[in-house]
């Protein structure tokens, strides 16, 4: 039977960079939703992309936004071959924002209930040569050297801050309204809430109280959204801070330990070990 919903891993993957190209991959992509915010950089050829009831027609050197859970196809327009590049990403887990702006993720949750146009002409690109942008991402993706995370996400900044200017050029302003969604946690943003406290205490049950949930149902919905417990999820947020301590750092396991939020470093070593099948130090000596 087919299902709608695209399974995401929002744990370990929580940005995707890829091309598409419909000669040697499937094609039409059929409808289908997923908990990740999507964007479309048109290479070659012409695309319908259809985001719930609209649909739009789409040129080399377009972009396309797909908002968060929104159902979205893409159909051939003609017989030539289309290709494309594509980034996929948590917005929840862009926390970065100005001192005097609400976060990203509610201002676009806004502008999608507003009808903000999800469709930039080659136009938009007033300051950025966008499949340079979507290029240097997929190869940063690909090689994984130092910082490769921090050029990832800083484009994507860049990207949803020239579509927020874009948007407010045609009328959509960031008000009262903007900043109390950001004040709001639901199941889907708490994530961003975990990874900023990660190195503290947190307990599933003030979790769940932020999100205005009972205990367990809090709990039974993040298993159905995330594959794992909300404990589990935590533990895996901090083995992945380890990982990155041990590839990029010099610095001692006790300190490590202490600044991802393990009670003690032998918790950390038991962890590690039964997640990742070696020791922190023997997965240090094979990777760098």
């Amino acid at each position: 039977m087919y299902h709608l919903f695209e399974s995401s891993d929002i744990l370990e993957t929580p940005i995707e960079c890829f091309d598409y190209d419909t000669a040697v991959m499937p094609f039409p992509v059929k409808p289908h939703w997923h908990y990740f915010m999507e964007i479309i950089y048109i290479t070659e050829g012409n695309a319908e992309m259809q985001t719930g009831e609209q649909r739009y027609i789409l040129h080399e050197g377009d972009l396309m936004l797909f908002h968060p859970k929104s159902v979205h196809a893409i159909y051939a327009v003609d017989e030539k071959p289309l290709k494309y590049m594509g980034m996929k990403f948590d917005i929840n887990q862009l926390g970065a924002t100005s001192s005097y702006a609400p976060k990203l993720r509610s201002i676009f949750r806004c502008a999608e209930k507003r009808g903000m146009q999800p469709v930039f002409p080659q136009s938009f690109q007033q300051k950025e040569n966008y499949g340079e942008v979507f290029r240097e991402c997929i190869t940063e993706m690909n090689t994984k050297h130092y910082g490769y995370d921090l050029i990832v996400r800083s484009k994507i900044y860049t990207m949803l801050v020239e579509i927020l200017r874009f948007w407010q050029a045609h009328g959509f302003a960031v008000d009262s309204e903007t900043f109390a969604e950001d004040s709001q946690n639901d199941i889907y943003s708490i994530t961003e809430f975990i990874d900023a406290h990660i190195c503290d205490g947190i307990r599933v049950n003030e979790l769940a109280e932020r999100c205005g949930m009972s205990y367990s149902y809090f709990a039974k919905r993040f298993q159905e959204i995330y594959g794992k417990s909300c404990k589990a999820y935590i533990e895996t947020m901090r083995l992945f801070q380890v990982e990155e301590f041990l590839l990029f750092t010099d610095f001692d396991l006790n300190y490590i330990s202490q600044e991802t939020g393990f009670s003690d470093c032998s918790h950390m070593i038991k962890s590690f070990k039964r997640s990742r099948g070696i020791t922190p130090k023997q997965f240090r000596k094979q990777h760098t």
